[in-house]
């Protein structure tokens, strides 16, 4: 990998890369769970690839992640006083040291089927653990069209417009000292309920410290235990957040609304609870994020039954 211009944040001018993975890859299958929902304004996808914004170490930052070309390769643009920092963090972006050869799915055939029809899936690791946590938070215990709708909201009313030429609209997340400064009043015109800002200023009080402790852990599971020390931050939170800032290979989101039912059913026919969920998985233990992504990756639907949940509106009126 190899940059191509040089970074100057001042007059915008792009930092550029290849990089070339040593397999196949499939960049919407890797990346594309970073989005988070048709209203995020810090992705954007269109026919060429991925925009992404980000609130790095050194800055705010757009990256441009271009599909691959027929040589295999990737070209990777980004503008903005991160740039550079995004520019190296793309190799964990598209999955480099994410080993799926240990995986032995051979005796399941719809797995099997779906890593022979997925071989460019990987696990991405983007550093950045406060960028997922609070998202993960924001998610908690109300349906997905709730919490997108509620994220969308407060960065486009808190977040910084992107540097560089990215789409109308885009939005990086807010620093630290910003996150802390949104009143009250504000996370609840978003649709945040008081128990998730609660959890989220608990995190927010505590973030230097925590992600020096999660940088440090010297296993992934220590990293989750540092996470589970914040008041509210519990097993699926963690799980959520360290899929995305880690690459976590085995966590597994436990209280998900849907996720146990489609396990169950596309392992064995049957819905299970989350317990179930676990038993069935446990023959891949180390790797069960892995058969998960695989499940989600196979175009297996899962039968809804009952009726949908109501939306709930948390916002003064």
């Amino acid at each position: 990998m190899t940059a191509l211009l040089p970074v100057d944040a001042h007059s915008g001018r792009a930092v550029e890369t290849v990089y070339r993975p040593a397999g196949a890859l499939d960049l919407a299958g890797t990346i594309g769970q970073l989005g988070r929902g048709p209203y995020d304004p810090t992705t954007s996808w269109d026919l060429q690839g991925m925009w992404r914004t980000w609130r790095t170490p050194e800055g705010a930052a757009t990256l441009r992640i271009l599909r691959a070309s027929a040589d295999g390769s990737v070209r990777a643009v980004a503008w903005g006083a991160g740039a550079h920092w995004a520019i190296d963090a793309v190799p964990g972006l598209l999955g480099k040291g994410d080993d799926w050869s240990g995986l032995d799915v051979r005796s399941h055939p719809l797995l099997r089927d779906s890593l022979h029809r997925n071989p460019g899936l990987r696990l991405t690791r983007t550093g950045l653990v406060l960028e997922a946590l609070i998202p993960a938070i924001v998610e908690q215990r109300v349906t997905s069209l709730e919490a997108y709708r509620s994220w969308a909201r407060l960065l486009r009313w808190y977040g910084e417009p992107a540097p560089g030429p990215a789409p109308e609209g885009m939005r990086v997340v807010p620093t630290l000292q910003q996150w802390r400064g949104i009143p009250s009043w504000d996370w609840h015109r978003a649709g945040v309920d008081p128990r998730r800002a609660r959890t989220i200023q608990a995190v927010l009080a505590v973030a230097p410290s925590l992600e020096r402790a999660i940088g440090t852990a010297a296993a992934l599971d220590d990293a989750e235990t540092a996470m589970r020390t914040v008041p509210g931050v519990g097993q699926w939170t963690a799980a959520e957040t360290l899929q995305r800032s880690h690459g976590h290979p085995d966590l597994v989101s436990v209280g998900d609304y849907h996720l146990a039912h489609q396990v169950g059913e596309a392992l064995t026919g049957s819905r299970v609870d989350d317990d179930g969920m676990l038993e069935l998985l446990e023959p891949w233990r180390g790797n069960r994020q892995r058969v998960v992504r695989l499940i989600l990756a196979s175009g297996f639907r899962f039968q809804r039954r009952g009726p949908r949940v109501a939306l709930q509106d948390h916002r003064w009126h």
